[in-house]
């Protein structure tokens, strides 16, 4: 067993979880791990987190905190050990939404509209303090990833990092409000038997910033793990806008600006993780590039598009 196993043990134990059965949880792309711990009906889920990553307990916890003060459905932490990284949480449910509208693609439109409700309710108090905020030249730094994988030039990488501020400044520099960050189908769980916002419980939080109103909708919405109907992704944008009162051809603009920065860095990370001895995530490019050509194509990019574009069609293996 290693260290780390035996350091678990120990804080599982200490917690009253000695002879609860301890499940690896399907990772993602971060540090963290999760397990899922059962004991009869009971279950909880353990966030590990190593010790390079720690600092991002204290965010989930503060987020966490303020979202649950909002009447949202984060988990209810059961035991902290931040000193090495492990948190008991809240099993908020099994059944992630991108696994449920796999078996119900006709609920789509429901979860989307309830995920434009919840996002609405993020603007209804100041958020926590501490957050770090996506101003446009944040935003454009931020490309690095995309710039080492993609990008040698670097004449080209000042052009798109530019032409993006710009449009940044111009279509979603404010106001700032709480970001989720990673605020997708596979970091929310479907609890129909619930009502409003209840329905959705929330993971993955730690992350989070302050970001225009636009940010945690382009995530949902170009999605980079699944593709989302139109018919859904026009509902959930006209709910977002009469939810918070925004002019729907603004809110578009900011999407789609939000929507590049995005996916331009996560192409450049998925590309690293490959890279790496990772290749699962090449099954995503094409449907990354498919949303950036799409957002790319709308006025608010019109700067944007011809340092981009090529990049996105030339032999660089994003397929």
């Amino acid at each position: 067993m290693s260290d780390r196993a035996c350091l678990l043990a120990d804080v599982l134990s200490s917690a009253g979880y000695a002879d609860w059965q301890v499940t690896p949880l399907p990772a993602d792309a971060s540090r963290r791990r999760y397990l899922r711990l059962r004991r009869g009906a009971e279950t909880r889920i353990v966030m590990d987190a190593p010790p390079e990553a720690v600092e991002s307990l204290d965010a989930f916890l503060r987020v966490g905190a303020h979202l649950r003060s909002l009447g949202l459905a984060a988990p209810d932490v059961l035991h902290a050990d931040t000193r090495h990284g492990i948190l008991i949480l809240e099993d908020l449910g099994p059944t992630q939404a991108a696994r449920h509208l796999d078996n119900h693609p006709g609920d789509e439109a429901e979860i989307y509209e309830t995920a434009a409700a919840l996002l609405a309710a993020l603007q209804s108090a100041p958020p926590p303090a501490g957050l770090s905020t996506l101003v446009p030249a944040t935003a454009a730094a931020m490309l690095a990833p995309f710039f080492a994988h993609a990008v040698p030039d670097p004449d080209r990488r000042d052009a798109i990092a530019g032409t993006l501020e710009a449009a940044m400044t111009d279509h979603a520099a404010g106001p700032m409000i709480l970001s989720l960050r990673d605020f997708h189908a596979e970091n929310l769980i479907w609890r129909p038997d619930r009502r409003g916002t209840d329905r959705l419980g929330l993971l993955d939080f730690q992350d989070a910033f302050l970001a225009p109103p636009a940010y945690d909708l382009a995530s949902l919405l170009d999605d980079v793990r699944r593709d989302v109907s139109p018919a859904t992704g026009a509902r959930t944008l006209d709910a977002f806008a009469r939810l918070t009162q925004t002019s729907p051809e603004s809110l578009a603009a900011a999407r789609a600006v939000l929507s590049v920065q995005r996916n331009l860095r996560i192409l450049g990370v998925f590309a690293a993780l490959i890279a790496g001895g990772k290749p699962r995530y090449r099954a995503f490019l094409p449907r990354l590039r498919r949303h950036l050509q799409r957002q790319l194509a709308l006025p608010a990019l019109g700067a944007v598009r011809p340092h981009v574009l090529p990049i996105l069609a030339s032999e660089t293996p994003w397929t």
